[in-house]
């Protein structure tokens, strides 16, 4: 036996648990993703969604709506006569036209412990607050951002220098085993569904880039949070002058570090260790506009930063 399953999903975050549900012996009836975006130097090229090309290898067919407000739209959907739909990171909120289109509804599998950080951005959120632990949790959807009830949860422990890359791909791996286990039990009507405590909400709001910036004002662990929450996309950076230039400076990796000076301070330079609110961190991978990242050993060879460099620090907005 096997469910006729619609999927929909667009980044690479989604693409192990569409391979996992075909490899379990699920008929993958039509795959939606979000459409083809504007791609190369002059935005001339329009490029497929790594569900969509991942998708086009299966020989699964591909749907790509701006939306379901067209009712052609929802009968398409509807005329699939799937079971149900699995939905990872797809990037839309779906009318209950859709939410109700199969015979089981519509599952989602989301990467954090409900209700916490539900949204946009539950990875990096996690890690920015300092989190130790978060997870995968398989929820069947209802009208309203992640707010159905649960199925299935697997945590995941969020070392202290784990990256946000390296959580995504980590989350990504225990969510394709979770939702192949979830729609093993849901075919045997053995799935339960839990609601979500009403205590602890907190929304990942889409990173905004006007936070990107470091600020070596606040406590040193808020800075590491910060840089690894980021790492590597879109990243954390602060500003060094640069042969009299401005130039921003990402920071890929870094760690907790002993020392005290004025926020921003470059203590020493090797280690690259920079004085923060309380404590200090160590910048460990950084890279440059348009260059390569490189280890901060690397990087200080053809870029020098001096001890007691003072790193310029974000403005305050409304100061007066």
């Amino acid at each position: 036996m096997s469910l006729r399953i619609i999927f929909m999903g667009t980044p690479d975050f989604s693409v192990p648990t569409l391979r996992a549900l075909k490899e379990a012996g699920h008929e993958i009836v039509a795959v939606y993703s979000q459409p083809p975006r504007p791609a190369g130097r002059r935005g001339l090229d329009l490029t497929k969604s790594r569900v969509h090309q991942a998708a086009e290898l299966l020989g699964t067919p591909v749907l790509t709506p701006l939306n379901f407000k067209a009712e052609e739209d929802r009968e398409t959907f509807r005329a699939f006569n799937a079971d149900v739909a699995v939905v990872v990171a797809y990037g839309l909120l779906l009318p209950v036209a859709i939410l109700e289109g199969t015979r089981l509804g519509c599952y989602n599998g989301h990467a954090s412990l409900l209700p916490r950080w539900r949204g946009a951005a539950p990875i990096q959120r996690a890690i920015m607050a300092g989190d130790d632990r978060t997870g995968m949790i398989v929820m069947k959807m209802e009208k309203g951002l992640d707010t159905g009830p649960m199925a299935l949860t697997k945590e995941v422990e969020i070392g202290e220098a784990m990256t946000a890359g390296e959580l995504h791909d980590r989350l990504m791996r225990v969510g394709a085993r979770a939702m192949v286990e979830a729609m093993e039990k849901l075919e045997a009507d053995d799935l339960p569904l839990t609601p979500q405590p009403e205590e602890g909400v907190l929304y990942a709001a889409k990173i905004d880039k006007a936070e990107t910036r470091i600020d070596f004002s606040k406590p040193a662990r808020d800075v590491h949070n910060h840089i690894r929450g980021l790492s590597p996309f879109p990243g954390a950076w602060f500003e060094l002058d640069v042969n009299g230039k401005p130039e921003r400076v990402k920071v890929l990796a870094s760690a907790l570090a002993e020392g005290q000076g004025q926020p921003g301070e470059v203590l020493d330079g090797e280690p690259l260790r920079i004085a923060c609110a309380d404590g200090a961190v160590r910048l460990d991978r950084l890279q440059k506009a348009g260059g390569k990242p490189l280890d901060a050993a690397d990087f200080r060879r053809g870029t020098p930063i001096a001890a007691g460099t003072v790193l310029p620090m974000p403005a305050i907005v409304g100061v007066v």
